[in-house]
C-alpha cells in the first residue's frame, strides 16, 4: 500500500498542471477542483492529513517538483500561528466565496472562479516555496488548516494511526524534525511514542531519514 501511495504521490502533479492548462481553456471544468477542495477535510476524519500528504496534486507539485527549487529554509514562525492562519483562512474564502456570488447562475463564470482561484494559489505556492520550505503552502493552505482542526478532534485523533517512535533505539540525533517539511518537532513525540501533531501529513519523510529505523510508517 506504501509503495502504491509513493507511486501514486509522485505523478500527481501532472493533474495540477492539466487542470490549469484545460481550465484556462475550458473554464467548466473548473467545478472539478472542489474534490481536492473537500477531500482533505473528509479525508481528516478519518486519517487525518493523509490527503495532504499523499493524494494532493499541489502536494505532489511540492515534494517533486517545488523541492528542487526551493531554498529549504526555515519558514517565518508567524505563518504557522493560529492566529495567521484564521486570517489567511477567513480572507481567502471570503473573496472566493464573493466571487462564487457574482458569478452564480453562470456555469461558465463559476468555473473561471475555480480555475482563477487555483492558479492564483499555486502561483503563492510556487513563492512560497522557493522561497522557504517546498510544503510551506501547506501550512497556510485553507483548506489544510480546516482539516488540521478536524484531525485536532481528540476523539478523532485516537483513532489515527500515526507514526511510530521506538524509543529504545532513538538516539536524538533530531534528523526526523529537520527534514519534517511540516516544521513538526518530531522527536517532541518521542516520550509519547507517537506523532499527535494534527499538522503530520503522513508522507513519512521522518521514518525514510532516520539513520536507526526507529520511526514506523503510519
Amino acid at each position: 500500500m506504501n509503495s502504491l501511495k509513493r507511486f501514486t504521490h509522485k505523478w500527481l502533479w501532472v493533474i495540477l498542471i492539466a487542470f490549469c492548462i484545460v481550465g484556462i481553456i475550458y473554464p467548466k471544468i473548473g467545478i472539478v477542483a472542489l474534490i481536492c477542495m473537500l477531500a482533505p477535510i473528509i479525508v481528516a476524519f478519518f486519517k487525518g492529513r493523509m490527503w495532504c500528504g499523499s493524494f494532493c496534486p499541489r502536494g505532489s507539485f511540492n515534494d517533486i517538483i517545488l523541492a528542487k527549487l526551493s531554498y529549504k529554509k526555515a519558514v517565518p514562525k508567524f505563518m504557522k500561528s493560529v492566529w495567521f492562519r484564521n486570517i489567511f483562512l477567513i480572507l481567502l474564502m471570503s473573496a472566493f466565496v464573493v466571487q462564487l456570488v457574482f458569478a452564480w447562475g453562470n456555469a461558465l463564470a463559476v468555473g473561471q472562479v475555480f480555475v482563477r482561484m487555483i492558479i492564483i494559489t499555486t502561483l503563492m505556492a510556487i513563492i512560497l516555496g522557493i522561497s522557504f520550505n517546498q510544503r510551506t503552502w501547506c501550512m497556510v493552505c485553507p483548506m489544510g488548516t480546516v482539516a488540521h482542526y478536524v484531525a485536532n478532534i481528540e476523539v478523532l485523533k485516537r483513532r489515527f494511526n500515526h507514526v511510530t517512535i521506538e524509543k529504545g533505539t532513538c538516539i536524538d540525533c533530531k534528523l526526523c524534525s529537520k527534514n519534517c517539511p511540516m516544521g513538526i518537532n518530531v522527536l517532541q513525540h518521542k516520550n509519547q511514542g507517537k506523532v499527535i501533531d494534527a499538522d503530520c501529513l503522513k508522507c513519512n519523510v521522518c521514518v525514510d531519514k532516520c539513520p536507526k529505523k526507529s520511526l514506523y510508517a503510519a
